[in-house]
């Protein structure tokens, strides 16, 4: 009797209540109509059990296949958490050291980019110019080669001096990508397969883009507002194609599913990924600017350092968002297959449903619900609310910057540069609000105030080449 007792008691603490499976029904439903998502899956892991696998919609639209939970989704820079663990069980042979510059593993390097430690690569504080701003000079429909990528990128100068700045970057996790090939001598398809896919139980994850036959993919689509010299207003759906070349893949080259993603956060928070306890927590700690100050990002995944309910991130592609809160003993996997969906901006919700707690310890998701309510105009209003309520409620320079960012590239102008401005009126001395600001003013129209704000971040940061050249555009332009 015991022991029947102690089953049931476990199988009801791992199944989720019909209430909870019932409130996500309706918010998933309710952000697939709001973001205009054709296809989604939902997967949500609970004291190291899997307790809810869920798939809406349609997985293509041309021949309305539904989404299974056998469908496949791009996870595009998701694979950069992949390329982590990667990392760090290098780490752990004593292959790799994290505070050693690049050039000890790597030859052939400009100079500029030899002190370079790993750890910076993996966190993007790196300053090396970005290899796919030269992968995307090449002509419309031809893929540059890797020799020619690789030769045009160590050309370019420096974005900024090592260590100072954050700035998202492809060509950090591409050299990491050529430091695993180097260390277990193979591809490093071959390795995650090996060493994460097969150890976690992945059948359906590997790495491929549009050129490549998936079985059971999911075709990726994304909203243009003009097309061919024709405008769309509301947004036209047209099929993405995604070429992520071999050489780069260990930054945005994977596909998988909510189930088999559930797996491996199973498998890395149980140990069975790494050797030994503390590999996971130095995997999670966020690296360090020359200042001390700590980064946003940690080993290919972004940190959300709340007092309470702190978060793991890993986002791609504005499409897919795996959230794993390691005090809660919570993860949230959502992909979709619609570009500029983010499903980031409502998983905090989401896990609201396991703990109410959750979303409370957000700043940027108490005011996300707050504005949809008032309006985003309230931006600085409901902001002094929650101080008054709650003096240790301050949402990170960071998180609003990035939020902004995400609503201008939906063409929501108005909400961002709401945002954008609570960024400066709070963040007074950060030179980056300024540029921000300026790029969301210059894209309403706004140029006169547009010029001020860059103006003053580069008043605040000599260094800020690239506000310099955009002002330099904005003066230029009529």
């Amino acid at each position: 009797m015991a022991v029947m007792t102690l089953l049931l008691i476990g199988l009801l603490i791992n199944t989720p209540s019909l209430a909870q499976t019932g409130q996500v029904e309706t918010l998933i439903r309710r952000e697939m109509q709001e973001r205009r998502i054709p296809g989604l899956q939902v997967a949500v892991v609970q004291r190291g059990k899997l307790v809810l696998l869920k798939s809406y919609g349609i997985g293509n639209l041309q021949y309305g296949t539904p989404v299974t939970s056998q469908s496949i989704f791009s996870i595009n820079s998701c694979t950069k958490a992949f390329t982590g663990v990667a990392i760090m069980q290098l780490v752990e042979e004593g292959k790799v050291d994290l505070a050693a510059p690049v050039s000890r593993y790597l030859a052939d390097l400009p100079a500029s980019w030899q002190p370079v430690t790993i750890r910076q690569l993996l966190t993007h504080v790196s300053g090396l110019p970005d290899i796919l701003r030269v992968i995307d000079s090449a002509p419309m429909g031809r893929v540059m080669d890797e020799e020619t990528a690789w030769a045009k990128t160590k050309a370019m100068p420096m974005d900024f001096p090592t260590g100072t700045q954050f700035l998202y970057n492809q060509t950090n996790y591409a050299l990491l990508g050529k430091i695993i090939d180097q260390f277990r001598e193979k591809p490093f398809a071959e390795v995650f397969r090996e060493r994460q896919f097969q150890v976690a139980g992945m059948p359906n994850t590997g790495f491929g883009d549009s050129r490549d036959v998936i079985p059971n993919k999911t075709q990726s689509y994304g909203y243009v507002t003009r097309m061919d010299g024709q405008a769309f207003p509301e947004g036209k759906v047209t099929n993405s194609y995604e070429i992520f070349p071999a050489f780069r893949r260990t930054a945005s080259g994977m596909n998988s599913t909510a189930e088999d993603l559930a797996h491996w956060v199973m498998a890395l928070q149980q140990g069975k990924l790494f050797r030994t306890k503390t590999a996971l927590a130095t995997l999670w700690t966020p690296g360090n600017y020359n200042d001390g100050t700590p980064t946003q990002w940690a080993m290919g995944w972004v940190t959300k350092p709340r007092p309470r309910h702190r978060a793991m991130i890993t986002t791609g592609g504005g499409r897919s968002a795996l959230f794993v809160y390691p005090e809660d003993d919570l993860t949230i996997i959502v992909l979709t297959n619609l570009a500029g969906s983010f499903p980031e901006e409502f998983i905090d919700e989401l896990a609201g449903f396991y703990n109410p707690e959750i979303p409370k310890s957000d700043p940027i998701m108490t005011l996300h619900m707050q504005l949809r309510k008032r309006g985003f105009e309230q931006a600085h209003a409901v902001f002094q609310e929650e101080k008054a309520k709650n003096a240790a409620f301050q949402p990170s320079e960071a998180d609003l910057n990035d939020w902004a960012y995400r609503m201008m590239s939906r063409r929501q102008l108005t909400e961002a540069l709401s945002i954008f401005k609570l960024n400066v009126t709070l963040f007074p001395a950060s030179w980056n609000v300024y540029d921000s600001y300026g790029e969301a003013l210059f894209r309403n129209g706004r140029k006169e105030e547009a010029i001020a704000m860059y103006r003053k971040s580069i008043e605040l940061n000599a260094d800020n080449q690239g506000g310099k050249q955009m002002l330099e555009r904005i003066l230029k332009t009529p």
